[in-house]
């Protein structure tokens, strides 16, 4: 007897439970269809319930939809960094590249214009002797030479005026059979007679030694020199030839100024090597020697 009233009150406790759950269920049911045809037919009468509860959970929402966000952009931030790295790499590469064979592309077309010119006088000028490559010259030292890779046997002589396509560059004083020693423009004992381009007053262009010039009156006192004033060889002592460009005024002053030469040797690399304006003297004869 005890033992069957044990499982008795156990079947009942099921029962009740099982009959408060389908209760549930149907109140549940019943309730949910009510609500369905309210919204259906009233669509605004649950909606300050539904507001109340979309401003609770916004919040919510919002945090966790970040949250996802920033963990689903950490993959697409790490890929994005190495490519724009790489990326960065090769444009720097790429401008490095771009930037040496544009400087590249500027000298060589800097060069042929000025072989061009060079070639032009030479064709243009009937005294022309040689043309000479510029192997080296001095232009750090007190002293200002150059020296030309043509001697005697290319028929050059001591005298002899050398310029280039801006202008003149000095004179020939030492010559080998296959090499030649120019003194610049710039040398302190370099004189050039020479004459300004617009009135022809005459002047001497005389080097500094520092890569410039002097320009000094020859006539006239009390000359005034302007900036941009230029100068050419005027021909006197028959060894430059005249008109061939010698310097432009850098300083203004008064009876002298400072100008700086058209033709700077240390951006040569060929010169022409001309006849004298006028023919050198010829030697003195030899004296003959006593028996």
């Amino acid at each position: 007897m005890p033992a069957r009233d044990r499982r008795t009150g156990f079947s009942r406790r099921r029962q009740y439970g099982a009959f408060l759950g389908y209760v549930l269920a149907v109140a549940g049911a019943v309730v949910g269809a009510v609500l369905l045809i309210v919204s259906t037919t009233r669509p605004g009468t649950f909606a300050p319930v539904r507001m109340t509860a979309a401003s609770i959970t916004a919040p919510v929402s919002t945090g966790i939809d970040a949250v996802f966000r920033w963990v689903g952009a950490i993959p697409t931030t790490i890929g994005t960094y190495f490519n724009v790295h790489g990326e960065n790499a090769m444009l720097r590469a790429e401008r490095t590249a771009t930037r040496a064979a544009l400087m590249q592309a500027r000298t060589i077309a800097y060069d042929n214009r000025r072989l061009r010119r060079l070639l032009a006088l030479r064709d243009r000028s009937a005294d022309t002797v040689v043309t000479a490559r510029l192997v080296s010259s001095t232009p750090s030292s007190g002293r200002r030479f150059a020296l030309l890779n043509a001697g005697t046997m290319s028929d050059v002589r001591p005298g002899m005026p050398g310029r280039g396509p801006e202008g003149l560059v000095g004179r020939v004083t030492e010559v080998g059979p296959l090499a030649a020693r120019v003194l610049l423009l710039t040398d302190p004992e370099s004189v050039v007679p020479v004459r300004r381009i617009g009135d022809g007053m005459p002047a001497i262009a005389a080097g500094r030694g520092d890569g410039r010039i002097d320009i000094k009156s020859a006539e006239r006192t009390n000359v005034r020199f302007s900036a941009r004033d230029m100068f050419v060889t005027s021909g006197t002592g028959g060894l430059y030839p005249p008109n061939i460009p010698v310097a432009r005024i850098s300083t203004a002053g008064i009876d002298q100024a400072i100008a700086i030469p058209f033709a700077a040797p240390d951006t040569l690399d060929f010169a022409v090597v001309q006849r004298p304006f006028m023919p050198l003297p010829p030697p003195p004869p030899s004296l003959p020697t006593a028996p």
